[in-house]
Order: structure tokens, then sequence, then C-alpha cells
């Protein structure tokens, strides 16, 4: 009988206890506590030395678990994160490129717009003209174009027009152009004077007259055809630079000089005769640190 006993003993049925407890977010440890009494008082597992010891490696290797489960929910995020970023790169290239042309495209609108404002005000306010592709200017009745050396005129007759029906006549200082019986479509002094030996017209295709006219001077830019016509301006001329070349070095050289002039004052810096002044002036002072030059100005 103390056999059965003492097996009995060590053969213990399942507890039919019933654990109860509520847990408090703001307070686990108390949780956790009621837990160690119930096991206490329903095992013997707290009379073990080493109950302490497995109590803690049980909460390090819970703690390790949820380390490790959100190292993989941010290991899944950044993945998925690098596969969006991975199908934007893919799929959106081309929206951005096109972007980035209509912003540039707008950006250069905006600078051109800019450009014709400041154009326009600078016609108004100066009282001159942009002058066209062939630095003169298109009027109604006709248009001309310049070179350095010589000044071509274009006036458009009725189609069919025969030569003998033309009136032109070239004087140093004058031009007249018409049809015979019918008012001067141009008639009045020129701008600057020219050589008339050296001028000539002809008719072309029977539509328009071809004046060339060569300039007495032929080292400035004529603002204007005929006096009293609207004037360009000369600053904003283009020179044809492969021309040059055929001046002799003296012209050349002072034809380089004017153009050079003429860019400097559109960009309100010193002309090439301002710039040798200052540095006359600069020598001087350096060679005479006794005088005042506090009011030197160069004219």
């Amino acid at each position: 009988m103390a056999i059965i006993s003492e097996y009995q003993e060590e053969e213990r049925p399942p507890s039919t206890s019933t654990f109860n407890a509520t847990l408090d977010h703001s307070n686990p440890l108390e949780f956790l506590r009621s837990v160690f009494l119930f096991v206490s008082r329903e095992t013997d597992f707290f009379k073990r030395e080493a109950a302490e010891k497995e109590v803690a490696m049980l909460a390090r290797g819970i703690r390790e678990e949820e380390r490790k489960k959100k190292a993989e929910e941010r290991d899944l995020e950044d993945k998925g994160k690098a596969e969006k970023r991975l199908k934007e790169t893919k799929v959106e290239p081309e929206k951005k490129a096109e972007k980035a042309e209509k912003a540039k495209e707008k950006v250069e609108e905006a600078e051109k717009a800019k450009e014709k404002v400041e154009d326009a005000k600078a016609e108004e306010k100066e009282g001159t003209q942009v002058p066209n592709k062939g630095n003169g200017l298109d009027l109604e009745k006709y248009s001309w174009m310049q070179t350095l050396q010589e000044v071509t005129v274009t006036v458009p007759v009725p189609p069919g027009t025969k030569s003998r029906f033309i009136v032109c006549d070239i004087k140093k200082n004058h031009l007249k152009v018409g049809l015979k019986g019918k008012p001067p479509i141009i008639d009045g002094e020129l701008s600057k004077p020219i050589k008339p030996d050296d001028c000539f017209w002809s008719l072309e295709d029977q539509k328009s007259v071809s004046i060339l006219l060569t300039k007495h001077n032929q080292m400035e830019w004529w603002k204007a055809l005929v006096k009293g016509d609207p004037e360009i301006d000369t600053q904003k001329v283009e020179p044809e630079n492969s021309k040059l070349s055929d001046l002799d070095p003296e012209t050349r050289q002072t034809v380089e000089k004017m153009m050079f002039d003429q860019r400097q004052k559109s960009m309100g810096l010193p002309t090439s005769d301002e710039m040798q002044k200052q540095e006359i002036l600069k020598k001087f002072m350096a060679e005479h640190p006794e005088m005042d030059f506090s009011r030197a100005k160069i004219s």
C-alpha cells in the first residue's frame, strides 16, 4: 500500500484549478506575478534551483523572437519600397523627361517673350526698329537691306510690268522710283550720300525693281534709306564676318574696331577708345601716387 501511495504522489493527476487574471497593459508585471503565483501553487517549478535562469531564458527568447519579427517586417517594408521605386524608375522616366522638356520649353518661351518686350520697349524709347535679316527694314511699299559697302532696295510692281514703264532716278543724295504716269513709290533725300556711277537698277521677273546703291562711306551702317522713314537700331545689325576678308588690312582693322565698339555699347561697356583712355589714366595714377584723382573723369 505504501508503494502505491508513493506512486500516486509521483504521478499526480492534472490539476483542475482555473487561472483567472486580467492583463492590465499599463502594469504587465502584475499579470506575470499572478501567473507565477498560479504556477507556484500548482507545481514545484519554482522549487528548482534553475527556475530563475529558465524564466530569464524564456524572457530573452521571447524578446529575441519579437526582435526578429520586427526586423522581418522592416525588411518586407523596405523591399516593398524598393520595388515601388524600381517600378517608378522603369515606368516614370519618359513622363519625367516629358515634364522636364515642357518646363524647358516654358522657360525658353518666357525668355523669348521677355526679349520681345525689352526690344519693344527699347524701340519705343529710342524711336527705332529692329533691323530685318538683311540689316535693313521691310516697309509697306518697299524693303531695303545693307552691307557696309552697299544698299539693296526692292520695290514690288504689278506683275508683267515692262522696264520701259519704270522710272528710276539715282543721284548722290536723292532717289526716285516709280511707274510712269503714277505717283512715285520712293521720292526722297537719301540718309547718306552714294556713288551714282557705281549704282544700277534691274527689273526682276517683271514683278519687282531691284536697286543697288554703293555707299560713299563704306564704314558705317545706315539707319534709314531716305530721310523721314522709320529708322533701325544700328546696334542690332549683324554683319557678315566672312566679307571682312575682302577688305584691305587697314579698312578691315577699322571695321573690326567699329564692330567691337558697337558690341561694347550694346552691353553698356566702354569702347576701345574709352578703354585706352582708362589704361592711360591708370598708368599716370600709378606714376603719381601723391596726386588726388578722386574726381578724375574720362570723357
